[in-house]
């Protein structure tokens, strides 16, 4: 019996997808085995390698499945299918949940905002002031030089009021307004007696600046915040593609049933015939 047109076509979307995989594993493990590479680097090399292999095994069985007609492999490609839709449902739906608090607060006569933990979700200040965690992230922080663009500006102190600083720059690279230290430049502060309640003013150091902050823990959330609503919406579109995909797959496993139960049939009554 002739391919059908869904067999094609999930043949065609899975060697696609094949070849995306290899660039994705090679990335992975280049991450992973680079000499110079940071803490960051080689914490994500982990999970862009199990994607990877994911892609390249589902898309192996789908293509073989659906060319080949082998039955078992489709029912396994499906079987994947069906749960990488499930993961990314729930996913999504707690990438909305989590993210659904917290925004930075304006500050009087400045650019920039400033970020408290506590206006965020319980669970991303859960895992943020675990202490292995932050340890990693701080590590991170510290090897990609967030603060670098703050240190090489030669900025007056009205200059620096009117910057638009990222979270991050805003929560690790200065101290808290609040503490009312004297300006000197972008990193650069003369810590002076404070009356103020906030505990960074203790935590601010020149030299380690505020990546001990909980400011500093903040302006992560709040872009971490920021990602995952943009993954989410990815998420979105890719969810709508997959329950296609599957669909087209669930045609195609029916026509492997139907062929293989045809050249059955059809063996059978030749062998009376």
């Amino acid at each position: 019996m002739a391919f059908r047109l869904s067999n094609n076509l999930i043949g065609i979307l899975n060697a696609i997808t094949f070849l995306l995989s290899i660039p994705i594993l090679a990335a992975g493990i280049w991450l992973g085995h680079r000499a110079d590479g940071t803490e960051c680097e080689r914490y994500l090399s982990a999970p862009v390698i199990a994607l990877g292999v994911f892609l390249l095994v589902v898309s192996l069985a789908g293509l073989f499945g659906a060319c080949c007609r082998v039955t078992w492999l489709l029912w396994v490609y499906l079987l994947a299918m069906f749960a990488l839709i499930v993961v990314l449902f729930c996913f999504t739906v707690f990438a909305f949940v989590v993210t659904n608090r917290g925004a930075g607060e304006a500050v009087s006569d400045r650019g920039y905002k400033e970020y408290k933990l506590g206006d965020y979700s319980n669970w991303l200040q859960k895992r943020v002031e675990n202490t292995k965690n932050w340890n990693r992230i701080r590590s991170c922080l510290q090897d990609s030089k967030v603060c670098k663009k703050l240190q090489d500006k030669q900025e007056t102190f009205t200059q620096f009021m009117s910057s638009d600083l990222s979270p991050i720059e805003s929560g690790c690279c200065k101290p808290p307004t609040s503490c009312n230290f004297t300006y000197v430049s972008g990193t650069n502060w003369t810590t002076i007696p404070t009356s103020s309640t906030d505990p960074d003013c203790n935590n601010w150091n020149n030299n380690n600046l505020c990546y001990d902050c909980q400011s500093c823990k903040a302006g992560v959330v709040a872009t971490l915040k920021k990602d995952w609503k943009r993954v989410a919406i990815v998420c979105i579109v890719f969810l709508v593609f997959i329950i296609i995909v599957y669909s087209v797959g669930c045609c195609a496993f029916r026509n492997n049933r139907r062929d293989n139960a045809y050249q059955g049939g059809w063996k059978q009554g030749g062998g009376y015939a």
